[in-house]
């Protein structure tokens, strides 16, 4: 069995318009719920073994908040990649457990594309900043990943622990 968590970047900035969108940081905002999202993940023992993370500043520093062990493989494909080159990129992992950090509109359709049926979440189809989706897939190796084929674990997004831990 192998498992995938799916990870749209936290909420970034938009307050200096000179930067180019690759190089846009998180905000405050942003930070706090990529921390939080961390802590959920080590607390429920979601620790993945490869990590795909976009290029794009926001994504990176995503990872950095999350606080998690290990390096993540940039790449620059993931950059607003469709669904088809994250599939593809999934493709190439070797560890159990996966994690691909992305962009919208692409991460929001890749969810919808592989899982078998929708979490019952009114935000899974926007897959708003910071939303996290953990599927699982009953197959050996990442080469046989198909469509419509996982098994939802959790769907959340920030607001949801952020609502929790008040």
């Amino acid at each position: 069995m192998k498992r995938l968590i799916l990870l749209r970047h936290a909420k970034s900035s938009w307050v200096n318009p000179e930067l180019d969108d690759i190089d846009r940081p998180l905000n405050k905002r942003g930070k706090r719920s990529a921390k939080a999202l961390g802590h959920w993940l080590r607390s429920n023992h979601a620790r993945p073994e490869q990590v795909f993370c976009s290029s794009a500043r926001r994504t990176r520093e995503t990872w950095e908040e999350l606080k998690l062990p290990g390096e993540p493989e940039l790449r620059h494909d993931l950059y607003h990649a469709s669904p088809d080159t994250m599939m593809d990129v999934l493709r190439t992992a070797e560890a159990r457990c996966v994690m691909m950090i992305g962009h919208n509109p692409g991460i929001a359709l890749l969810a919808q594309t592989i899982v078998a049926e929708a979490p019952e979440h009114a935000r899974f189809g926007d897959f708003p900043t910071g939303s996290l989706l953990i599927a699982d897939f009953g197959i050996k190796k990442w080469t046989k990943l198909t469509g419509h084929s996982g098994s939802v674990v959790t769907f959340l997004t920030p607001h949801d622990l952020i609502e929790t831990a008040d």
